[in-house]
C-alpha cells in the first residue's frame, strides 16, 4: 500500500513497521503505528521477568540463525 509522505514522516515509519487500521470510511482511513517492542515488553510483565535496564528488543537479532 502506498502512503502519503506526510503520514510516513508524521508516524516516523520505516520499512517493516506495522500499522493498525482504527477506522475507515469512503473518504478517510485512521491508522496508528503498532509498536511491537512495547507489546513484547508488556507481555513480559505477565511473567514477572524484568528486563535489564539497558535491554533493547531487536527483532532481527532474535530471529538470526
Amino acid at each position: 500500500m502506498r502512503l502519503p509522505k506526510a503520514l510516513v514522516d508524521e508516524l516516523h515509519l520505516a520499512p517493516g513497521d506495522e500499522l493498525s487500521v482504527i477506522a475507515a470510511s469512503k473518504t478517510e482511513i485512521v491508522v496508528e503505528k503498532r509498536d511491537r517492542r512495547a507489546d513484547f515488553l508488556n507481555a513480559m510483565n505477565q511473567f514477572r521477568w524484568p528486563a535489564p535496564e539497558d535491554y533493547k528488543f531487536d527483532r532481527d537479532e532474535a530471529n538470526e540463525r
